[in-house]
């Protein structure tokens, strides 16, 4: 059955922008002391009062504690197939039941920034792609194609029929990062849960696993940071590849 869609509600004024902009929200409602602020009139204008609601708190409307006085309803976002998301260029970030939606966010923030051309994630023993997690992505979440699977597993499979490298993040992995060769090619970069790392189903299904060097205590890094670390070194890598 196909995915209904996600981003139906946003908060806070970076990320009910971005869906303003994307055309969107069709109703918002704002704080009445937040009203008169240049950026929250310009938002206004752009959806139109007709779909504004002042009121004295939104917080009744929200799913987070601290929606910034802006909490919009929104057509949903329709994810993408994986046949999609391969290409001659792929460069998609996978979650392996990334559990906080804060991370989720910060992950295709990063991943945008970094050219990464899509995201994958799971829909059981996952994150939704809550308000909690646009208002991370600060508005990222509008332009990232995502899928949204079943299985983990089988989706990596499916991205190496479709002729994508799988490449997964592990704090055993058999080489490093940085410098790997197969980051030119079509390439999906898997990071795992917190603290749990990789499943090993998933581990099984990656044509290498790759380690981040690190030096000190600290025995693995935020998924955040992972795939931060993991999206700018494909750039890197690419771009160091490209004749200029």
């Amino acid at each position: 059955m196909a995915h209904a869609g996600y981003g139906s509600r946003v908060e806070g004024i970076h990320a009910v922008r971005a869906a303003a902009d994307a055309g969107r929200v069709e109703r918002l409602w704002v704080e009445e002391r937040r009203r008169n602020r240049p950026d929250v009139r310009e938002l206004i204008h752009v959806v139109g009062g007709d779909r504004v609601s002042v009121v004295r708190d939104v917080r009744p409307h929200a799913e987070s504690e601290v929606p910034q006085g802006l909490v919009a309803e929104c057509r949903p976002i329709l994810p993408v197939s994986l046949e999609e998301l391969a290409g001659p260029g792929a460069a998609v970030i996978v979650l392996d039941h990334i559990e906080d939606p804060q991370n989720v966010g910060a992950v295709v923030r990063s991943a945008l920034a970094a050219g990464m051309t899509g995201l994958i994630l799971s829909s059981r023993r996952a994150a939704p792609l809550t308000a909690a997690a646009f208002k991370a992505a600060a508005g990222a979440l509008e332009q990232m194609p995502v899928a949204v699977v079943s299985s983990i597993p089988e989706a990596l499979s499916r991205m190496k029929t479709l002729g994508v490298w799988v490449v997964g993040l592990d704090s055993e992995g058999e080489s490093e990062l940085f410098g790997l060769d197969l980051l030119t090619e079509p390439v999906a970069a898997v990071i795992g849960a917190e603290g749990a790392g990789l499943a090993e189903l998933t581990r099984k299904r990656c044509d290498v696993v790759v380690s981040i060097p690190m030096t000190g205590m600290t025995e693995s890094l935020n998924a955040s940071v992972s795939a931060a670390l993991v999206s700018f070194e494909i750039m890197r890598v690419r771009n160091a590849s490209t004749p200029g």
